[in-house]
């Protein structure tokens, strides 16, 4: 099954490792492997050739994929890290909503 429990754009916030509780934009989300890539997370530093003539090579840092179960969706209305529940709205639609019992918002 390659289903994600996140989607490109949420915002999360991480679980577990060296960068335990920051908060980040999921930037790219791959359903195949089970991963996301968060903005400012889990830098690496690349060391990149030149491509082409002229062109710098050098160590850059960029994000690496993480795994998607070290993750927790935040909440765009209550602001709180979140589980999430699937509801069918008026519309038929399935939603993604809000497992705290104050909040129950839909996104």
């Amino acid at each position: 099954m390659n289903h994600v429990h996140v989607k490109k754009d949420d915002t999360v916030v991480i679980l577990s490792g060296k960068d335990r509780g920051k908060k980040g934009k999921v930037l790219e989300v791959s359903p195949r492997e089970q991963k996301v890539i968060v903005e400012g997370c889990n830098m690496v530093t690349k060391h990149v050739k030149p491509k082409r003539m002229g062109e710098q090579g050098g160590i850059v840092k960029a994000e690496a994929p993480l795994y998607a179960c070290k993750v927790q969706l935040i909440c765009p209305k209550c602001g709180k890290p979140t589980r999430i529940g699937h509801k069918i709205d008026e519309d038929g639609k399935k939603v993604r909503v809000c497992k705290h019992a104050d909040c129950a918002a839909t996104f």
